[in-house]
């Protein structure tokens, strides 16, 4: 399976929201809900002190011995020398699962590390970054996802159930 993650902040809690498909899935095949309270202020430069609890409080919910690739809202890396969300994620989780960054503004410099992908018909691209998978396979499963637009199906049904009530 693999797990898309998201978190909307809300005025005092934050509701994370995980779902788990296939990569051809159209629909995931489960959605997983909860909320952190007493989240931590947002710090430029430092993002994931405040999303990375989040995010970890889903993958409680989830046995990550099933899990192939865990894909999160940001970037894996923020520089060539420094983690994003998801480079913070995949030490947290002791490198048990790959992580996929899509980011839909770009961040990092380094061609090497960051990726443009255009789909569909889109003239923005996403920003893809990986940890513990080749960066080229990362890219390919994104671009065969479901959907044609810039956003993958899935990607935009969980964003849209992070900010529902």
């Amino acid at each position: 399976m693999i797990l898309a993650i998201d978190v909307h902040y809300k005025t005092n809690y934050a509701k994370c929201i995980g779902v788990l498909f296939q990569w051809n899935d159209e629909l995931p095949q489960k959605i997983i809900e909860d909320r952190v309270y007493n989240v931590a202020e947002y710090e430029p430069g430092q993002f994931y002190k405040r999303e990375l609890p989040c995010i970890l409080k889903i993958i409680e919910h989830v046995d990550l011995e099933n899990v192939e690739v865990i894909i999160v809202d940001g970037h894996v890396y923020t520089s060539p020398e420094t983690y994003g969300l998801g480079g913070h994620l995949f030490e947290a989780i002791n490198h048990k699962v790959p992580v996929i960054g899509v980011a839909k503004n770009g961040f990092a410099h380094n061609k090497t590390m960051v990726r443009e992908l255009f789909r569909g018909d889109s003239q923005k691209p996403l920003h893809i970054s990986a940890i513990g998978i080749n960066l080229q396979d990362a890219i390919e499963n994104i671009k065969q996802m479901h959907g044609t637009y810039r956003m993958p199906t899935l990607l935009k049904i969980l964003d849209q159930y992070t900010k529902t009530d």
